[in-house]
This record gives structure tokens, C-alpha cells and sequence, in this order.
């Protein structure tokens, strides 16, 4: 059974940085692909972030054009976790960040993945 924990949320001023950081245990970390995804007040689920398996050409990121350029996605093998490393971050940010496991299809989409965290609360103030 597969397990991720989500830590490293927080209140940040406006521009800040912050950096999430998911746990994960059960099957083979290293051949799964990874998401963060985000849900603000009233709002769906969102995608922000996903990296896939290393391959022979090393992983693949891919992230919403919202946060491109301001948000990196990082894996650790050896440690088995997924980080979300936040920068330049704005009041439009604060949500409940999740991170997920893919299963299969659109890797955007949040019923692609299996596998979820209980999330971490990320408040940006203004």
C-alpha cells in the first residue's frame, strides 16, 4: 500500500519562499511518476507539478503555467521523497498543497493518480 505524507507548509509574506517536501512509502519510488497539486477555498483541485520515473534521459517535469518558472519539482530516490521547492510565491498560492501518486492517463488530471497525501496548508499573505 503506498503512503505519502506531505510536510513544509506554512504562512509566508508575499514573495517568499517556501519548500514542501512528500514521504513516500510503499512500492518501488523510483519507477513512479509524482504530482503536487493544490486546492484553494471553494475552488477544484489544480495541477501544479508532476516528475516522472527516471529514465536512460534522467525525469521529466512538467508544471501549470501559473507557477512555471516560480515552483521546481525535485525527486530524491534514495530518499524516497518529492519536493516542491516555492519561490516569488503570491496570495494566489495559498491552498491546501496534496501530493499523488499517477496511476495512468492525463498526467494534469487529478484522477489520474491513485495515491494521495493528507496535504499541507500554504498561506501566502499580502
Amino acid at each position: 500500500q503506498v503512503q505519502l505524507v506531505e510536510s513544509g507548509g506554512g504562512l509566508v509574506q508575499a514573495g517568499g519562499s517556501l519548500r514542501l517536501s512528500c514521504a513516500y512509502s510503499g512500492r518501488t519510488f523510483s519507477g513512479s511518476t509524482m504530482g503536487w497539486f493544490r486546492q484553494a477555498p471553494g475552488k477544484e483541485r489544480q495541477f501544479v507539478a508532476a516528475i516522472t520515473a527516471i529514465g536512460w534521459s534522467g525525469s521529466s517535469t512538467y508544471y501549470a503555467a501559473s507557477v512555471k518558472g516560480r515552483f521546481t519539482i525535485s525527486r530524491d530516490n534514495a530518499k524516497n521523497t518529492v519536493d516542491l521547492q516555492m519561490n516569488s510565491l503570491k496570495p494566489d498560492d495559498t491552498a491546501v498543497y496534496y501530493c499523488a501518486a499517477y496511476s495512468s492517463g492525463n498526467l494534469y488530471n487529478s484522477e489520474s493518480y491513485a495515491h494521495w497525501g493528507q496535504g499541507t496548508q500554504v498561506t501566502v499573505s499580502s
